[in-house]
């Protein structure tokens, strides 16, 4: 039997109660922190709330690949051709030290030049940009804005939860199951917090060689859809640095991708996986990962970074001057559910104010030559 895909439908989301007032108090928190961060966060500079180091400005092109079968050649996938992209791999923590002390969560965000049509930013429809924000899971650790008011306050203060050894990592679960005593016993937040579980034993590799998700789910033209980039299998075997040893310097996510660069050029699969299944698929319930024996991955793009030399300050620089967004996206791509519509205005808050506080301007680049002004090509031996 083949699949049989379910469609997209405005009603596949649900109206989270409180939802407008719990994303001010979201923002209100995001923008806290942010405005703190200046002098708290060690760079001198405003970081973001989550992402907030960056391990390297990547320039790339997309290629949509032809022949898609008509399911995945939906939205911008429809249209066969090369384009010019910029990746940014990131740390999830909310703080910019040591990678020792930032955790296993690891992002990749692609910025996709010359895409058609208006994106669901209403300040900025027309800046032919496409973007994805992606984790090195395929679940997140969070359902409901409601629930991410606490999070939030827990990851932003986690430093000092396991700072305290066995009984502050414990106050940590504790706090995190109940909702920091705001949850009764049946609404504790167990499939969540056994998410932050799995997303905190992530393995620690070359950024290169994780598989990046959208977490939540997005619309695929007529139908509904998870985003996955995956390490090509053939230059995943390449990779010589891959197991990542935190206690052995400072710095080791970033040097191991400069030098991986350096020496040979990459690529990943942008892939789809198309929803079959709203019970066992579910859009709302970000814990769940969507079974691949109901729907595969099917690669519908490649993402070829070419050799390059990013070890220079000024490639931070230009980094952490550009803005990514799961909302920058064309409508037959829009973010589906609760927590996905939320960070449409919490990303948009928190991207101006740090613009504002760095004295950075926020615009959005026409080019990847715009960004990288021609510095970073390795001449070929």
């Amino acid at each position: 039997m083949p699949v049989r895909f379910i469609p997209y439908a405005p009603d596949v989301e649900i109206d989270e109660p409180g939802f407008d007032e719990n994303v001010q108090k979201v923002i209100a928190k995001t923008e806290e922190y942010i405005t703190g961060s200046v002098t708290t966060g060690g760079t001198g500079q405003a970081v973001r709330d989550a992402h907030a180091k960056g391990y390297g400005l990547v320039r790339g092109e997309m290629e949509i690949l032809d022949g898609l079968p008509e399911e995945y050649a939906q939205g911008i996938y429809a249209a066969p051709g090369k384009h010019d992209a910029l990746v940014r791999f990131s740390n999830g923590s909310p703080h910019a030290g040591a990678d020792a002390r930032l955790g296993r969560a690891t992002g990749l965000a692609l910025k996709i030049f010359d895409i058609e049509g208006p994106t669901l930013l209403e300040d900025e429809p027309d800046s032919r940009t496409f973007d994805y924000n992606l984790i090195n899971a395929p679940v997140f650790f969070c359902n409901t804005v409601q629930h991410y008011l606490f999070i939030q306050d827990l990851f932003l203060r986690a430093g000092e939860y396991f700072a305290d050894g066995k009984r502050g990592r414990h106050r940590f679960y504790r706090e995190y199951v109940t909702g920091k005593g705001t949850l009764s016993e049946d609404d504790w937040a167990w499939e969540e917090f056994l998410t932050f579980l799995i997303v905190a034993q992530r393995p620690l590799v070359n950024v290169l060689l994780s598989a990046y998700t959208t977490m939540g789910a997005v619309r695929h033209g007529e139908y509904i859809a998870k985003v996955r980039i995956a390490p090509d299998p053939g230059c995943a075997a390449t990779v010589v640095e891959r197991r990542m040893d935190v206690t052995s310097a400072e710095e080791v996510f970033r040097p191991a991708l400069v030098s991986e660069l350096r020496e040979r050029p990459y690529t990943f699969d942008i892939q789809v996986q198309l929803c079959a299944d709203l019970e066992r698929m579910p859009v709302e319930d970000l814990t769940v990962e969507w079974p691949e024996q109901l729907s595969p991955y099917v690669t519908v793009a490649k993402l070829r970074l070419p050799q390059q030399d990013i070890s220079g300050e000024d490639n931070l620089r230009r980094m952490d001057a550009l803005s990514f967004t799961p909302w920058r996206v064309t409508e037959a791509h829009r973010p589906l559910g609760s927590l996905m519509r939320a960070r449409k205005e919490v990303y948009r808050h928190s991207s101006i104010l740090r613009h504002r506080l760095n004295q950075q301007e926020r615009r959005e680049p026409r080019n990847a030559d715009e960004v990288l002004l021609l510095t970073t090509a390795v001449p070929h031996h």
